[in-house]
Order: C-alpha cells, then structure tokens, then sequence
C-alpha cells in the first residue's frame, strides 16, 4: 500500500461513526511517519506508508511489526498509555472498519488519549514547567536507563561517528542558502575532534553494558504529565541506530531541549537529580559533544521542516540551533566551588542554584556530601540513616568519595560544585588540594545565618537527602571552626538574595 492508497483509511479514522462510543469530533495530527487521531478517550496511530533513508514502512508487514514493536517499547515507560494494536479490516461487502472479519488492510497503535496542555513542551511554553516536574522526570529517565536492554553491538565510537556523518551530509543540503558553510563545516569538524578524544571512554562505556535500548528520541514534547507523575513515551521504534544508544546520550537530548527553550536551571537540576540516582559521573565527559550532536539533529530536521513552506521561523531555528550546536562544542575551563556551612544555612540550596550558571552546558555537577553517604551505604537519596550511619569512620569516607568524585569530573573537563558542612580546617583544604593538583580555580564560600533561621529551615524539610535535625545543629553549634579563608555570605535572607551574594562573590 502506497501513501496515496492510505487515503480510504485515513478517511475512516477522520469519521466519529467510526468509532464504537462515537465521538462529537475527531482530532488529528500528522507527522513524517504517522497520522494521530484523537477520539473520545483514545488516540489511534496509523504509520504512513513511507520510505525514508531511516525507515521503510510501505509494507502491510512492516507497519504491523511497527505497531507491535513501539507498544512492547513504550510499554516500559507508559503502560497505562500503550493500550494495544487494532486492525483496520476490509470486509466482505468493500467496507472498511476497524477490528472486523475480514483482511486486516492496516494497523493501528491505541492508546490512551491525554490532554495535549500536559504535554511537556506546552507546559514549557506557557511557563508550568518548574522543580518539582524535572526532578521526577530526572528519577523517570534514571529508571529506564537503569532496566534497559544493554545493546553492545551498537553505540560507542562507530556509532558516533554514523551520526556526524550524517550530519555532515544532511548540512550540505541546506548549504549555503540556509546554513553558513564555515561554521557547518566547524561543527563537524569539531565532532570529529571531539570524537577521537572521547573514542576510548565511548568505547569502554560500550563494554559496561552502558549502550542500551533507551527512548531515543528524548525531548520535551515526548513527555507528558500523566496520572500525575512525568511520563515518557514515543519512544524510537523504527530504527536500532538511533536507539541502541548510550544512556548519556539519550539524556542530552532532554537537556539540550530544556536550554534551548530557555530553561537552563531546570536542565542543570535534570542532569544532577540523573547522577544523583546513577552515579554515572564519568558521563558528562561526553556532554560537549553529545549536547553538540543533539542540537546538529535538530538544525538539520528544521531545516528540512522549513524548506518546502518556506517557514521563516523554522529556518531561523534551524540557523539557531546549528549555533548552538557550535557553541557546545568549546566550553570553557573547569572550576571547583565549594559551599560549606552548618546544617540550615542554606548551602545545598546555594550550590543547585549557582550550578546553571557555572562551567560547560548544563552548568557544574553538584556533589553534595549527603547525597553520596547514602550511595556509599546503598541507599536512596532520600532514605532516612540511622544514626550509626554518622561515625567519624563512615563521615570520612564520605569525604573522601567527595574529593576523588570532585577530581574525576574536573578531570573530565567538568565544573563541580562541592556542597558539604566542611566544619573543619582539614577538610576544607583537602577539597582546595583537589584543584590545585589539577592547576583548577577554587573557591571557597562560606555560609552563615542565624541559629534560628537554620533552625526553622531543618524543621520545614520534606523529602530531603540531609538527615540534620535541631539536635544535629546544636551540636554543630559547638565547633571549633578554626581560620576561615573562605568568602562569607550571609544567607539569614532570601533564597534570591543569598544566590545574588553567591554569584557577586563568584564573578558569575
């Protein structure tokens, strides 16, 4: 069956008689590959019947094992959305109708019907998108990413380079009407600098089981709040290139999404609520150029977009994401920050605030000492420890993963913030010692407010990694904090006021 052979089918799902509880009206959206049809309660996803250099579904049986193979897929993230495959039959007497007696003509994915606002990127386009939303989507990636299928025979260094290629080829389409030939040609060559750099620590990720079979196709407008929590669905079905991919980058693409609609803090709380439940630091090496490739993707897709409606909006977008996909590509230098203070100063709020701003996209990876006790001990962030879990033993080997994970993401071209009470004269200059081994700029702050400012604050936590309590202050109260040489903020205000104070201090 051909695209214009569709026609008959795509008439039937535009039709509420159609359908068993028949609807007021049918809504339809069409993409590249498939026509979506919303009604009532449901949504039915024909595949077009379209050959395209990454697909090919011209045949009956390549769009049902389409159909089947994108509900088994997304069925790992929505299963209350992916409802099942339905044929479309023609019967004895010619017509055609859906799940009937006769010879399945076409097939279809049914799922659950959502509201289109509680799509991600709408909720981003009109300002909802806050916190509490990239926090549970970053612990929903870490999911997938932590039960998907390892993929060893794809990814790693050749599948990288699959990927600037064909980027490079896709550029030369659009050249030079629509893209600068220079700074195309500075993007794939820059990839392919950063490629040879990274080609041993992709390669090796490849062997930890660190390709796997992830969504693929990561971006906000394949996320939607569903039964209250952040959902991800259409998921790559069609093509194992594109994702049987590394788990990091399948991440960039969310992050890059969320900076180029403007929301960089939110990106920067993804990418470190996502190490905070993996541990996977070694990742972000490879930001530069997977945040670099994503955007490259999405310039050439939009210049396709824009080239036969001659879309001014979309050939400026796609203008501005080849530079960003530029831009990406030369981050600026690592720096160390380190945010100390006693419990409800206000540290661990400072340091996810200053992040987006510090260092290479998304901004620096938080290291918080809370945090990584907890991995030590094999524990959710937000587990609560006994009290036998703060030994002086067990406190410095939290240290000592602070220092060695602060040394591992510099090394790797990353800035850090390390977040911890750093009470004593000790650890203060261990933390400085890891930037002066790698010749890093350092910073120190120091945070102070109030006892009962801190007070009050440890009593309001929810759902929070630290453990402190009023008794746990007290006692903090009584250190001898020996010489500080580090900036001293007063955090007794605002959360506004503190970070204004935290980045006058920090030049940023």
């Amino acid at each position: 069956m051909t695209a214009n052979e569709q026609s008959d089918v795509l008439a039937l799902l535009s039709r509420p008689d159609t359908f068993a509880a028949v609807p007021t009206s049918v809504e339809r959206i069409d993409t590249h590959i498939s026509s979506v049809f919303m009604a009532g309660n449901r949504a039915y996803k024909l595949k077009r019947a379209v050959r395209l250099p990454f697909l090919d579904f011209t045949s009956l049986e390549s769009r049902h094992q389409a159909c089947l193979n994108e509900v088994s897929i997304n069925r790992r993230t929505a299963p209350d959305i992916y409802l099942g495959v339905l044929a479309v039959t023609r019967e004895a007497d010619g017509r055609l109708v859906l799940d009937g007696r006769g010879e399945a003509v076409d097939w279809l994915v049914v799922m659950q019907r959502f509201a289109q606002d509680d799509l991600f990127d709408r909720m981003a386009a009109a300002g909802r998108l806050e916190a509490d939303h990239a926090w549970a989507l970053a612990d929903a990636v870490a999911a997938l990413h932590g039960q998907a299928e390892a993929r060893p025979k794809w990814g790693g260094e050749p599948g990288i380079r699959l990927t600037i290629d064909g980027n490079a080829v896709c550029f030369a389409q659009y050249m030079p009407g629509l893209f600068h030939p220079v700074l195309a040609g500075r993007v794939t060559e820059g990839s392919l600098s950063w490629l040879t750099r990274l080609a041993p620590l992709l390669q090796a990720r490849r062997k930890r089981g660190m390709v796997r079979r992830c969504h693929g196709d990561l971006h906000l407008g394949n996320i939607c709040m569903f039964d209250g929590k952040p959902t991800l669905f259409d998921a790559i079905e069609f093509n194992e290139d594109f994702a049987s991919i590394d788990v990091f980058y399948d991440l960039a693409f969310l992050l890059m999404d969320l900076r180029a609609r403007g929301l960089p803090a939110l990106a920067s709380l993804v990418l470190n609520r996502y190490l905070e439940r993996t541990g996977d630091f070694e990742g972000v090496a490879a930001l530069p150029l997977f945040l670099s490739l994503r955007a490259a993707i999405r310039a050439h897709v939009s210049a396709a977009m824009a080239r036969p409606q001659a879309d001014h909006r979309q050939r400026e977008q796609a203008q501005s994401y080849l530079g960003l996909a530029a831009g990406y590509l030369t981050p600026p230098p690592p720096r160390l920050v380190a945010v100390g203070g006693l419990s409800g100063s206000g540290k661990s709020r400072l340091a996810r605030d200053l992040a987006p701003f510090l260092g290479a996209a998304p901004g620096a990876v938080v290291l918080r000492s809370d945090v990584l006790r907890k991995r030590l001990l094999g524990v959710e962030p937000e587990t609560r420890l006994p009290p036998d879990a703060y030994t002086e033993e067990v406190t410095e080997r939290t240290y000592q993963e602070l220092y060695e994970k602060a040394g591992q993401v510099l090394g790797h071209g990353h800035s850090v913030i390390a977040d911890a009470v750093f009470a004593r004269p000790e650890q203060r200059a261990a933390i400085e010692a890891v930037a002066r081994r790698l010749d890093l700029r350092f910073e120190g702050l120091w945070l102070e407010a109030s006892p009962d400012a801190m007070r009050q604050r440890i009593e309001k936590r929810q759902a929070n990694a630290s453990d402190a309590t009023p008794e746990v202050l007290e006692r903090q109260l009584t250190y001898e904090l020996g010489e500080l040489a580090w900036s001293r903020l007063d955090s007794s205000g605002s959360k506004a006021a503190t970070l204004e104070r935290g980045r006058k201090s920090l030049g940023l």
